[in-house]
């Protein structure tokens, strides 16, 4: 009788796919991190100077604001990231289209914030106001992205709705600010961002697919 002995498979012989897709995988965790630490410091820099508006900051209070809101917006380019790897709005070429374009508003947003920051912007121009305006209106846009998910139904869990929550920051934030002034407007923008975005990024940091 013949016993043969196989050798056990190598840790390269185990397929990539079941390689790359371990339970303790977090393929997101740095995106996600990112976009809590950006709507943190975002928040933090609001906290600091008391008020969401940046038309009568000083030069160092500019920069401030500056930073928080720079650093958000990455984390919210991070996020867009993750939506579109994970296809969370669908596998079709609208969706994949609209989060590109997506994309391109808050890198014009991140333009905007940039030279606010450092001075240079103006307002009664058309062409800043023009770049001023990706600010809110990619703010829009990422609250039709949280429908969208909500509808698509690809992430599941509290994953699926808490978009709904944390994009609706400037749906919250605006009239409030119009109705009750700045002072009211700073709080409830602080804790929406704390609250939305900031836990959003923790759930997209423990997201295994």
């Amino acid at each position: 009788m013949t016993v043969q002995h196989n050798p056990a498979p190598a840790r390269s012989d185990v397929p990539t796919a079941y390689a790359e897709s371990r339970p303790g995988d977090r393929p997101y965790f740095r995106h996600g991190m990112l976009l809590s630490a950006g709507a943190a410091a975002w928040a933090l820099s609001m906290v600091i100077l008391g008020g969401v508006g940046s038309a009568d900051a000083s030069a160092a209070e500019a920069v401030v604001l500056g930073l928080g809101g720079g650093l958000f917006q990455l984390g919210l380019l991070a996020l867009i990231r993750v939506l579109y790897l994970s296809q969370a709005l669908g596998t079709g070429r609208v969706a994949r289209g609209f989060l590109k374009v997506e994309a391109g508003m808050v890198v014009l947003a991140i333009a905007s914030t940039f030279v606010d920051a450092i001075r240079i912007s103006d307002l009664d121009q058309t062409g800043w106001a023009l770049l001023d305006a990706f600010w809110p209106l990619s703010m829009m846009g990422m609250f039709g992205i949280a429908i969208r998910i909500a509808i698509a139904g690809r992430w599941r869990g509290v994953a699926r709705y808490w978009p709904l929550v944390a994009e609706s920051w400037a749906l919250v934030v605006i009239p409030t600010m119009n109705i009750f002034g700045t002072t009211a407007a700073g709080v409830v923008a602080v804790v929406h961002l704390l609250v939305g975005y900031t836990v959003l990024g923790q759930i997209v940091a423990r997201k295994r697919d």
